[in-house]
């Protein structure tokens, strides 16, 4: 039961985390006020999109994310572009 509820909360973490860093690209996207400060979208880092991966692996989605990943062009986390870390963060969470 423990185990469960620690993959919900870290599953629950990284959603939040995926969601700010959405809402602050589209925040920043569409701003139309030149005159404005624009909020600069958090950095995804190499190593959160590893822990997103790795707890989706561990509970039991290994095939779906090898998929992920060559939806986004590698057979491997450490040749995707971090461009593309939000985008792949994004469609992990979606995994269920």
């Amino acid at each position: 039961m423990m185990k469960e509820l620690d993959l919900c909360i870290g599953d629950l973490r990284s959603a939040a985390q995926a969601l700010n860093s959405v809402a602050d690209s589209l925040q920043a996207l569409f701003s139309s006020n030149a005159g404005e400060t624009q909020v600069q979208p958090e950095t995804i880092t190499l190593e959160q999109v590893r822990a997103v991966l790795a707890d989706k692996s561990q509970a039991g989605f290994t095939d779906e994310v090898r998929g992920l990943l060559e939806k986004h062009g590698a057979a491997k986390l450490s040749q995707i572009d971090p461009a593309n870390y939000a985008a792949l963060m994004a469609d992990a969470e979606g995994l269920k």
